[in-house]
């Protein structure tokens, strides 16, 4: 049964759009199950671009920086579980680092989640092909159950 769920947010209502179904799916189960559901931020961008003129470097963001971008992945995530909280489910966050799709399968692997529920911006042909695709990833690159949920139209435009 899914008593652990991994839920990867982006920060985006597209990203989001699996939440309502996570509600659902744990009020089906509680209160038989007790249901734990992890909300993740994956922070991919490790460094940042410093442009002097036609130059430009790559330059690892400083502890500090790194520090204050997680706080607010975790004031984020905080802001999106209150709804889940006062459904009185258990939520954790987490923040991982790195590629997306591997810092989610590893946050799975790692917790060992009963579920991973994540939505897909639903982009295919050659937008898919440029900017790939994080749910497909996970799909066949972990060994979890996925949850695909496609964000209503609406939320990807916004």
């Amino acid at each position: 049964m899914y008593e652990r769920i991994l839920v990867p947010l982006d920060g985006s209502k597209v990203g989001e759009a699996a939440l309502p179904y996570v509600e659902k799916l744990v009020s089906k189960l509680s209160p038989k199950v007790k249901v734990e559901v992890i909300l993740l931020q994956v922070v991919s961008l490790l460094t940042h671009y410093v442009v002097a003129g036609e130059a430009s470097v790559s330059v690892p963001y400083t502890e500090k920086e790194m520090e204050q971008i997680e706080k607010k992945a975790k004031d984020y995530l905080d802001e999106v579980g209150k709804d889940l909280k006062s459904k009185r489910v258990i939520v954790k966050i987490r923040v991982g680092t790195g590629n997306a799709a591997e810092a989610i399968i590893k946050a799975a692997d790692e917790i060992d989640a009963d579920l991973i529920a994540m939505s897909t911006h639903g982009r295919s042909g050659i937008s898919r092909w440029a900017f790939g695709s994080v749910t497909d990833r996970v799909l066949r690159g972990g060994n979890k159950p996925v949850l695909v949920v496609r964000a209503p139209k609406k939320a990807a435009q916004t």
